[in-house]
């Protein structure tokens, strides 16, 4: 967002080039016979910036000196070659016109077509021989006593409609790189560019009132031919040839780039073609689809088994020797380790204890992450690999601290404004503002927490971002109250409307804050308005508030229109911008301060204020997902406990046998189930440390999840083996061991295949590359397998040891307290068994049913992978927050009410790309002629937002570099220029001009380019150099020292734009997607070429 700082100061540097006092001063009338009607500057018109009214002459042109015409010729070659050396300016004209004329090229260099249109009109203004023929005197000043020359206050201005409509098309789409926008938007006035006309354009140009760079006020007549005025008032009118931007212009090698300009790209490539995975049926809707499925599907099932039951019955009959076999050494296996279990219990329970406290050591070495990050994307994942050569090469993106707040039951605010009777979104509501400006405030000054290292206190501005630091300290601060610079005495200021000639309007209305805000929300970047207030729309940090960051709930879809309702607004976003670090150890500062605005805003909403009942305040700093995903866990650690009471309980109930009350001390089975459930608790303790001492980090879901699952299975488990034993006579010859060891003989392989198929499940959910569920699905499996393996040897220990008990007529838990013997009663079967052996068993085992039964699950299966197109494939964050979350609150704010999507960087990798050496290598890159470049390749994906999600054209340092060098206002040195030394170009004292030297084609020679790169990204952009480069590129590009050690060769950089609005899950997925297919584009045009890079 800063990258559009430059933005900011355009519209001042445009005004002054087209309407500045030193160059309208130069102004003269036209005729026939080569009179000159002004010449010269006369009464001062006290603005700010100050200029000059029009001396009214009558005098023929006069010979301009040899000096000032050597510059003329450079600066506006027709008029020279037109007229030669009788003119209508002085030399201190043609000096004022050669600043003018340095501050637009900047701006307009990019489509020369463009300046070449415009340059004609400003060319003529100050120096035509026949200026009576176009301009003449509307309103005359005295002169005074000193001067007694009389100036024109105002003047009409004869052109052509047609000449001024085809110089507005060859500029309309001209960009401002570093701004990602195009710079008509700045220079049309309370119109922007949307609303912007040829006359409107012009008479904005024209408005002395409004536009406070105007000196006087200029009265265009449009003329749809030149001739119209003549009788009227007696001016003919310019009609200047014009081309358009496609064109070449006189003069010129060269014509406007397909990102300035439409008619100069080929015919944009086909839409990329998306891969359907919709299973298509041609018989209606879904549910269409499933009827047909299910009648086709039920009849070829039975066909099947109709017709390869004999085949099954073969095949059954081969494999049932092997299978039996196998079978019979697996319960031999188990019988074996069963019985030696049972004889030797505590041999098998000291030596399993301690594995298990060992293994369970590994815990104190178990690193957990809750940084979403690294809890979602995988360490080898694309998005990773780039995000962390993105943020090693240059800087992590910004830590964001956000306020949304929605204005509620506030009525709309009226207004009269210049256009007429306007309704405006209840957040203007003065008191709302008052009571949300003292927030922002509090906020900014004096929240603070303690920096974790030093204990110092650490406030916003010890970790903010500063695009202009060290010329401007204040903080990157994004909300709708910087266009009065957070100024609340600014907010309630007004004045009286003016019409045109400076008198006060009839209606009475005035201009107020609602004004101001209309004029900055299409001009965000203006350093004053048009109303009579003068305001700047600049934020304090000085930079632009961009209306689609700071305001909200004004749009009705998804997408942002061209001309947004801004003033429909009814929720305010406030955006703190936090430095970044690559080494978490430096954002603690950060973080410990973000720590103290989450607890200051949720003291905040608790309070009673004047506007409480009429604001919805949603808020989240960068740290806030990891904090609640933390806190989250913790809150489960109670649930998991009171979990596993509760299936203590209900095991030590459920395997007890309640004969009688006088055994039921005796019968219990409430230590055997603390057992079980112990069991279950180190099996998952064992998984945790075993995977500790491998380094493996964890996630808290596994505290979450993996204690119930492992507990269900191994509940499940306890009740078979248990159970199973209590069911199963004992022999007359058998002792408990082998009696034991039978009955487990015969349940181990379902309960084996079991678990071994629960941890193969687990462990292929392992192959997935989302660390979060890798990590579950790991921890869950060998849980699982250190829960059978102690199932089968510690529990049938302990066992053997509670069978022991209980038939020697122990108590259960005080096992040392005997009771009188008493015969144990015969096991019954209880209800429910009965239930399901005896009816539904039989039921369920029946052909019939067989048949139905597989019938009715292939039907299942069938619907079921028909309606998996319906399934969004994505994460949704909201998921992942407990219910009780102010980030949640935060996140549906977000859906509803943010109207800009997130900044996207199509970075060029360090692989000794040749920026400086080679013309050809450049012409990949910027936006010049090649319609393939990066640069235009990222615009013509804009053109087409709907499919490819990108909303603007890319910001280009190595463009705006061109344009920086190739102003006199910019590059500025100390020390020699073989060894030169940086000089800001704000403050040029004691400096030199670097006049950096470039080819014929408007190239930087190679050792100019490296010598001056750094000078470049360490400028500040300001009135008389928009193009410095410190705020939008000083992080974008990385150099190495030359080969000299006299500059700078560059190695990476980034292109940065705006996706569109992105809500869900699906929408950041196929942005992503669209930007890739773009990137890889972009790469086959950079390694082969353009001619031959689509696919």
């Amino acid at each position: 967002m800063t990258d559009n700082f430059k933005f900011g100061r355009i519209f001042w540097i445009f005004s002054y080039i087209l309407l500045s006092g030193d160059i309208l001063t130069q102004v003269a009338a036209e005729n026939e016979q080569s009179m000159c009607s002004f010449y010269g500057n006369c009464a001062s018109n006290n603005k700010n910036p100050p200029g000059h009214y029009l001396c009214i002459v009558k005098h023929a042109p006069k010979p301009l000196d040899d000096v000032s015409m050597g510059i003329l010729r450079q600066l506006c070659p027709e008029l020279t070659n037109k007229y030669g050396k009788d003119l209508c300016c002085n030399g201190d004209q043609v000096r004022d016109l050669q600043k003018s004329f340095a501050l637009s090229l900047p701006l307009l260099s990019r489509c020369p077509s463009c300046l070449y249109n415009f340059r004609q009109a400003f060319c003529d203004l100050p120096c035509s021989p026949i200026q009576s023929t176009f301009l003449s005197v509307n309103e005359t000043l005295k002169g005074t006593e000193n001067d007694e020359t009389p100036s024109a206050k105002s003047v009409n201005y004869a052109i052509g409609a047609e000449y001024i409509q085809k110089t507005y098309e060859s500029c309309k789409d001209v960009v401002l790189s570093s701004t990602n926008d195009v710079v008509m938007k700045a220079i049309c006035g309370s119109w922007g560019s949307y609303h912007c006309t040829p006359q409107r354009w012009f008479e904005y140009m024209g408005d002395g009132v409004g536009n406070s760079f105007v000196p006087f006020t200029i009265h265009f007549e449009f003329r749809d031919k030149v001739e119209d005025g003549v009788e009227n008032s007696g001016l003919i009118g310019i009609n200047q040839p014009t081309y358009a931007c496609s064109e070449v212009a006189p003069g010129e090698s060269v014509k406007c780039s397909c990102v300035d300009c439409l008619g100069s790209c080929p015919a944009p490539p086909p839409p990329r073609e998306k891969v359907d995975w919709t299973i298509k049926f041609e018989y209606g809707p879904e549910e269409h689809k499933i009827t047909v499925f299910t009648i086709v599907g039920g009849i070829t099932v039975i066909i099947l088994i109709v017709a390869f039951k004999p085949i099954l019955k073969r095949i059954h009959k081969a494999t049932q020797s092997s299978g039996t076999e196998f079978e019979y050494a697996i319960v031999k296996f188990f019988t074996s380790l069963a019985t030696f279990c049972a004889r030797k219990p505590l041999f098998v329970i000291v030596p399993g204890t301690i594995v298990v406290v060992v293994f369970s050591c590994g815990i104190a070495m178990l690193e957990i992450t809750t940084d979403p990050v690294e809890l979602w994307a995988s360490a080898n994942s694309r998005s990773r690999i780039e995000k962390n050569y993105f943020d090693s090469t240059f800087v992590p993106f910004y830590r964001t601290e956000q306020l949304i707040v929605t204005a509620v039951d506030l009525p709309p605010i009226l207004h009269v404004t210049a256009t007429g009777n306007e309704s405006f979104g209840p957040i203007f509501n003065l008191e709302f503002m008052k009571v949300l400006l003292d927030l922002q405030t509090a906020i900014a000054h004096d929240v603070n927490g303690n920096d974790p290292d030093s204990g110092d206190p650490v406030f916003l501005k010890d970790i903010c971002f500063k695009p202009l630091d060290p010329a401007n300290t204040n903080c990157a601060t994004f909300s709708y109250l910087g266009w009065w610079q957070n100024n609340y005495t600014e907010i309630l200021k007004s004045a009286p409307r003016e019409d045109k000639n400076g008198n006060p309007v009839e209606d009475g209305s005035v201009d107020n804050y609602l004004d101001h805000f209309k004029y900055c929300s299409l001009n965000p970047s203006s350093p004053t308005d048009t109303t009579k207030l003068k305001l700047s729309c600049m934020g304090e940090y000085g930079g632009p508030i961009e209306p689609t960051v700071a305001l909200g709930g004004f749009l009705d879809s998804t997408y942002l229109p061209l001309d947004p309702p801004y003033k429909d607004a009814t929720t305010a976003v406030i955006t703190f911008i936090v430095n970044n670090h690559v080494d978490k150890k430096e954002q603690r500062k950060a973080k410990a301060w973000e720590a103290a605005f989450i607890q200051f805003m949720h003291e905040y909403v608790k309070k009673e204020n004047k506007m409480s009942a009429h604001m919805k305040i949603a808020f989240s700093s960068e740290r806030s997902i990891e904090d609640e995903l933390d806190r989250q866990s913790q809150n489960d650690i109670v649930t998991v406990a009171v979990s596993y009471l509760i299936m203590f309980l209900y095991i030590a109930v459920a395997l007890g046998e309640q004969h009688s009350w006088g055994r039921l001390a005796i019968d219990s089975k409430a230590s055997l189930g603390l057992l079980g459930v112990t069991i279950v608790l180190f099996s998952v303790s064992s998984s945790i440390g075993f995977f500790g001492f491998f380094g493996v980090k964890a996630t808290l879901i596994i505290v979450e999840v993996i204690p119930f699952l492992v507990l269900a299975v191994g509940v499940d488990n306890i009740f078979i083996m248990v159970q199973t034993l209590q069911r199963t006579e004992r022999k007359s010859n058998e002792t408990i061991p082998e009696h034991l060891g039978r009955v487990i003989g015969h349940v181990a392989p379902s309960m084996m295949l079991n678990s071994l198929t629960d941890s193969a499940s687990f462990f292929l959910g392992g192959l997935t590359g989302m660390p979060a569920v890798q990590a579950f699905a790991f921890y869950a499996g060998v849980a699982l397998l250190f829960n059978f393996v102690l199932q089968f040897t510690v529990f049938i220990a302990f066992l053997s040891l509670d069978i022991q008990r209980q038939e020697a007529g122990r108590w259960d838990i005080l096992c040392c307290i005997p009771r009188k013997h008493s015969k144990k009663p015969k096991y019954k079967d209880g209800f429910l068994f009965k239930v399901f052996k005896n009816i539904y068993a039989p039921f369920i085992l029946s052909l019939p049913m067989r048949i139905v039964v597989l019938v009715m699950f292939t039907l299942w299966l069938g619907a079921s992978v028909i309606m998996i197109p319906s399934i969004e494939v994505g994460l949704d964050q909201q998921i992942s927050m407990p219910e009780d979350s102010y980030v949640l609150t935060y996140f549906q704010a977000m859906f509803n009410y943010l109207s800009i999507g997130p900044p996207v960087y199509f970075v060029v990798k360090d692989t000794e790309f040749d920026y400086h050496t080679n013309p050809n290598v450049q012409d990949l890159i910027r936006a010049g002629e090649n319609p393939y470049s990066l640069v235009s390749q990222i615009y013509a994906s804009s053109r087409a937002s709907n499919t490819t999600y990108i909303a603007k054209s890319a910001a280009s340092w190595l463009d705006d570099y061109r344009d920086w060098a190739s102003s006199d206002k910019c590059c500025y040195y100390k020390g020699t220029r073989e060894l030169p030394r940086f000089c800001p170009s704000i403050d040029t004292k004691r400096c030199k001009q670097c006049r950096i030297v470039k080819d014929e084609n408007g190239f930087i020679e190679p050792d100019e380019f490296e010598k001056f790169l750094p000078f470049f990204l360490r400028d500040n952009p300001h009135e008389k150099c928009p193009k410095a480069g410190h705020a939008a590129y000083g992080d974008a590009v990385r150099y190495r020292k030359a080969d000299d050690g006299n500059g700078a060769v560059p190695t990476a950089s980034y292109f940065m734009t705006y996706h569109t609005i992105l809500k869900t899950s699906k929408d950041y997925i196929e942005a992503m997607e669209e930007a890739r297919a773009i990137s890889a584009n972009l790469t086959k045009t950079l390694n082969t070429g353009w001619l031959n890079f689509l696919d």
